[in-house]
């Protein structure tokens, strides 16, 4: 068995992971401040992390009805730093496109793999740097831009490591693209080597992996895609007096006022309804013309108008 044995993109929809090869990892127990909130969550995560995809429903869910108690700090992984390995059955891009396809599948996220035979990434850090760049000026910017990534690359089999389409998420996420560009080729790259370094620290060894801490630094740690109740509980064991939100549903248009795109699997977690159920709802609210969507051999996603 060689070490290299682990690829970072051959992601296992069971254990719901992008595993890293394994480093070092520190004995210490990192201290994780809390600030604003009453509890801390570092998000480890990386723009192509198909896993990462996969938790976008419970995610969304957990800050609409918990959202007053934690604040998150996206960090990013560095999931593909180059092909100069060959490990996992995954040796050149175009062994990922069927794996991103079955991903697609378990986790009911429209993906289409074919990203990796059309326009292949030679790299995640250019999107991972981006995402510090994003940071730079807004918190709440960078998230609307990691997900406008995402789709761009998901949806519409947009290359990510290329600056033009960073811009072009950028511009849509209402960043200005003009400081991305000048932070993006200066102080972003260190900071995301920060990230790296504090992965290691944390011993970070795959992706998603979500830190909790609360004032007193009692942690917890949810790795990889789960249900919707591993978040929850490991939020609420942290902080047990965290009340429950009602979402807001008086009409089926209600989410997309927060949410300007959403997936049927994300309308379902967040709705507490069958994904097949969502899908009708929503497939109704296109045929009358009050939804846009975009349609992928793996799924749909459907759009605020």
């Amino acid at each position: 068995m060689s070490e290299d044995k682990t690829n970072p993109l051959l992601c296992d929809p069971v254990s719901g992971m992008c595993e890293m090869p394994v480093g070092e990892k520190s004995n210490e127990k990192t201290a994780i401040p809390t600030e604003n909130k009453p509890v801390k969550i570092i998000y480890y995560t990386d723009p192509i992390c198909s896993s990462c995809w996969g938790i976008e429903p419970q995610l969304r869910k957990l800050k609409l009805e918990y959202g007053d108690y934690f604040e998150i700090d996206y960090r990013m992984g560095g999931l593909l730093p180059d092909w100069s390995y060959n490990s996992g059955g995954i040796s050149k891009p175009s062994d990922v496109a069927h794996h991103w396809n079955e991903a697609s599948l378990y986790y009911e996220m429209p993906i289409d793999g074919n990203v990796w035979i059309e326009d292949p990434l030679d790299s995640s850090y250019p999107s991972c740097t981006a995402m510090k760049a994003a940071q730079m000026q807004s918190k709440e910017k960078a998230v609307k831009f990691m997900r406008i990534l995402r789709e761009k690359l998901y949806l519409d089999k947009k290359n990510i490591a290329k600056w033009k389409n960073i811009a072009e998420a950028a511009k849509i996420a209402g960043l200005d693209v003009k400081k991305l560009k000048t932070d993006y080729d200066g102080d972003a790259k260190k900071l995301f080597q920060e990230d790296l370094n504090l992965a290691k620290t944390l011993g970070v060894r795959g992706f998603p992996t979500l830190f909790l801490a609360d004032a007193d630094n009692n942690q917890l740690t949810v790795y990889g895609s789960k249900p919707y109740a591993a978040y929850e509980n490991a939020l609420l064991a942290l902080f047990p007096d965290a009340k429950k939100k009602t979402i807001k549903n008086e009409t089926p248009l209600d989410l997309f006022e927060i949410f300007p795109t959403l997936a049927p699997k994300e309308y379902a977690v967040i709705l507490d309804k069958s994904t097949s159920e969502a899908s009708s709802i929503l497939e109704k609210l296109y045929q009358q013309d009050l939804l846009d969507k975009k349609t992928i051999k793996n799924g749909s996603l459907y759009i605020k108008n």
